[in-house]
């Protein structure tokens, strides 16, 4: 049995506390990357580590990093963390629970004044989410070598403020180069975002790696024209040729189905006015699967699709792939920890890949990795209605608790 109990009531209390800052009408949370909100959750999250005497540490593309020493300074730290960034109609739990059950857990160890053998540290990865900036992943990506910094800084969103500007403008500029804070390992604690646990009755998700990830972004154009006075025939409309796509988009994910997924999640319609045949649409596109082989087939079938389908409407585009993450394969150490840690806490598991992107998938590249799920109603992420329950987030922290003290243990 376990000898550290975390804290299920002080982790609930923390998750609603932390859900005010940029709470919707609906009970979600709209914080997105380096906004004021985001900055405002930030500083409650340094406050709150402060509070414990840890030392955070802000590199330079905004991760945050709070460690609490061990009895050996000389290993690496043991890093637990996700994201406080939201998509803009966000719900309560995705990244965050993340933060906040590592925070309980940490709290826990210093109201016990246990201590490691590794120091360990509590992340805070900024622009998980990519809604603002994308693409996704941005600074674990920068961390782990997959970006550049300068890169990271370009990113405009769609009002054309960029990484770095906001970035300065919310004061999380650190002076750390990003990828010189040394892991020892990362353990990632997660809703789902799926149905499989809830479906199954199991309360952990003991994950083996994420499945690859492409996203792309595309341009059609046409010719805006008065709808009243231009023939059907003579009419050159954008919105039309992204519509066929999109229909093409989801037959190609369907035909490479059950593990293949695909969806348009943004569009822009140009000039989106009731009495102009559109000019001009944008739109992203997001494929996904486990084997990048298949991969390479979808994306040509969508290229193809592109030429196939836009030409014969004398539609011209642009398209370009703005993000490709590889399939990952966590560590097979730190699963074996997190199998221990459920099973130590009377829990059911069962192995699984997670299906979404996290910024696990790039910290495996510099550092042993994994990432523990626990289930979301209904499988609903990405959604104010996103929900878990109070059993779910303690069941999780505990597994994340557990999970640390035995990989760290293992480097006594």
């Amino acid at each position: 049995m376990q000898n550290l109990q975390i804290d299920g009531q002080r982790l609930w209390d923390t998750l609603m506390e932390t859900a005010r800052i940029g709470a919707t009408e609906k009970g979600g949370i709209c914080r997105l990357t380096l906004t004021d909100l985001d900055r405002q959750v930030r500083d409650w999250f340094e406050t709150q580590c402060a509070a414990l005497g840890l030392a955070v540490i802000v590199d330079e593309v905004g991760n945050m990093f709070a460690r609490r020493p061990g009895r050996n300074s000389a290993l690496p730290p043991i890093a637990m963390g996700s994201h406080l960034d939201t998509q803009p109609t966000g719900g309560k739990f995705d990244g965050t629970l993340g933060v906040l059950g590592a925070l309980e857990a940490m709290r826990t160890l210093c109201a016990a004044g246990y201590e490691t053998n590794a120091p360990i540290e509590i992340v805070n990865w900024t622009n998980e989410e990519g809604a603002r900036f994308a693409p996704p992943m941005l600074a674990s990506g920068v961390f782990a070598g997959v970006f550049t910094r300068d890169y990271a800084y370009a990113r405009a969103d769609r009002d054309g403020k960029t990484f770095g500007e906001e970035l300065n403008r919310i004061g999380y500029n650190g002076s750390e180069q990003a990828g010189a804070h040394k892991l020892a390992a990362m353990f990632e604690l997660h809703i789902e975002q799926g149905p499989i646990l809830e479906a199954e009755g199991r309360t952990i998700g003991v994950v083996q790696g994420v499945q690859g990830m492409r996203w792309y972004e595309v341009t059609v154009t046409g010719q805006a024209a008065h709808t009243g006075a231009t023939p059907m025939r003579l009419r050159r409309d954008a919105l039309i040729g992204a519509a066929r796509m999109i229909e093409r988009i989801d037959a190609i994910a369907r035909a490479h189905a059950p593990d293949a997924v695909g969806a348009v999640g943004r569009i822009e319609n140009r000039p989106n006015s009731p009495n102009v045949v559109p000019g001009e649409v944008f739109f992203t596109v997001d494929f996904r699967h486990p084997d990048d082989s298949v991969l390479d087939v979808m994306e040509q079938e969508f290229r193809a699709g592109l030429d196939e389908i836009l030409r014969p409407l004398d539609l011209s585009y642009s398209e370009i792939r703005i993000w490709n993450s590889p399939p990952v394969k966590f560590a097979a150490e730190l699963i074996d920890c997190v199998r221990i840690g459920a099973h130590k806490a009377g829990l059911s598991s069962r192995d699984m890949i997670s299906g979404a992107g996290h910024d696990a998938a790039y910290v495996a590249r510099v550092a042993p990795t994994t990432m523990i799920f626990v289930p979301c109603a209904g499988g609903i992420s990405h959604n104010e209605t996103e929900s878990t329950s109070f059993d779910e987030c303690a069941a999780g922290a505990q597994v994340l608790l557990n999970a640390v003290l035995e990989y760290d243990k293992r480097l006594g």
